[in-house]
């Protein structure tokens, strides 16, 4: 790995830890206050929406700038919207805030491993990133469930009683500064990242033209046939995390009897899958192979559908690392074949814009639309069955598209 590649790592890990349980301990902080429960995928939608806005200036920014200054200044930026919301603000405004910083900070991250690693080892590569990016999406959730309990919460209340005076009373304070921690560490660690020259440079001027580039060079990347069939799979894969991420702490209180704290813990035993399944497929699966592993996205479906309809924890325990174990193995070939595609049509950092603004359109999608049905009062069980099956359906139709497509063209390779 590059030099400097660790120090990005526990950056991201810690960045992602953080922005990961300050959305569980903002669902508590939802229902503390007596919101309705449909507000808890709104953060995630009001995080996520900044992605999509941002899509056409995202790389453009990160190729313009040195990209380990970017990433710092955007921590300290979530950290900020932190204070923010312990301060009182509102807490969509909040996460939007938040889905700033992150969105800027994606296209550097990414364009940064895609500048210094070679192209023969950019699946190694995204097996650390992504075991890095999924462990902190699972154990960040389970630590906000830590930081929400009252395990965590009675031995901090009495030093946070002095701050009562000038903010908001809420029983989270020592979540929120747990969360601010993480932030700053994550920022300190940006600093020790090799700087990388600016690609690109950018004049007010060039702004608006970025608009209709971006357009052109998303059409390109979708009619590259293994860019298209990467971006197709990765951008259906990551809106379907978001949406699990938020139904499955539903799912649990409901099926399994669990509060959030608990809950939260659930979503951590997907992590030894994810592991398992993106380390195992970083070692055996070449590039050039890596569309090979969509049948595992049609299991992934199909065990979905049948798991949501346990009672039993252990049953449950089982199949969620089973289904992260599919997660990583699929996730993991397509998203380095991305990049690869990707850098080698377009310049780095609006490669990895282009697959930020499809991978969040799809997670406004899944997480608008998990909105719309708890506020409707939808049955959750069967709506999750649905989504398993329509998963495996989609992902076994890209399947057949593609093994035709390379009978066609017997000599076809990822160059």
């Amino acid at each position: 790995m590059p030099a400097g590649f660790f120090w990005l790592l526990t950056a991201q890990f810690c960045s992602g830890l953080a922005d990961h349980a300050v959305l569980i301990i903002a669902i508590a902080y939802l229902q503390e206050q007596h919101h309705p429960l449909w507000w808890a995928p709104l953060l995630k939608f009001a995080f996520t929406w900044s992605y999509v806005l941002l899509g056409p200036v995202a790389g453009a920014w990160a190729d313009a700038v040195r990209k380990n200054t970017l990433m710092g200044c955007m921590n300290a930026l979530k950290a900020l919207a932190v204070v923010g919301l312990v301060a009182g603000a509102h807490p969509l405004a909040a996460f939007a805030v938040l889905g700033l910083a992150a969105a800027l900070y994606a296209p550097a991250k990414y364009g940064w491993i895609t500048e210094s690693t070679p192209g023969s080892d950019l699946v190694a590569a995204n097996g650390w990133v992504e075991v890095s990016v999924v462990l902190s999406v699972l154990l960040g959730t389970a630590l906000g469930g830590w930081w929400v309990s009252p395990l965590w919460q009675a031995p901090h209340a009495q030093a946070m009683l002095g701050l009562h005076g000038w903010i908001p009373s809420t029983a989270l304070l020592p979540a929120f500064a747990a969360v601010l921690t993480l932030y700053g560490l994550a920022a300190w660690c940006n600093r020790h990242i090799p700087s990388r020259p600016a690609r690109r440079a950018q004049s007010l001027r060039d702004w608006p033209a970025l608009w209709p580039r971006f357009w052109r060079d998303n059409a390109r990347l979708w009619r590259d046939p293994l860019g298209g069939l990467s971006l197709a799979v990765t951008s259906w894969f990551w809106g379907f995390a978001a949406l699990m991420q938020m139904a499955v702490l539903r799912w649990a209180e409901l099926r399994l009897d669990l509060p959030l704290s608990q809950a939260a813990y659930l979503q951590a035993t997907v992590a030894l899958g994810v592991v398992g399944g993106a380390l195992w497929v970083a070692r055996r699966v070449a590039l050039r192979q890596a569309w090979r592993v969509l049948p595992l996205g049609v299991l992934l479906g199909a065990l979905l559908a049948l798991a949501v309809h346990t009672r039993d924890l252990g049953v449950a325990v089982l199949g969620l690392v089973a289904i992260g174990a599919l997660g990583g193995m699929l996730v993991v070939p397509m998203n380095a074949l991305l990049q690869y595609r990707g850098h080698r049509l377009l310049q780095p950092g609006q490669s990895i814009a282009i697959q930020g603004f499809n991978e969040n359109a799809s997670v406004l999608v899944m997480v608008g639309g998990l909105a719309l049905a708890m506020r409707a009062d939808w049955p959750l069980v069967p709506l999750l069955s649905a989504l398993g099956l329509t998963m495996a359906l989609g992902l076994a139709l890209l399947w057949r598209i593609t093994r035709r497509w390379q009978a066609d063209r017997p000599t076809t390779a990822t160059t």
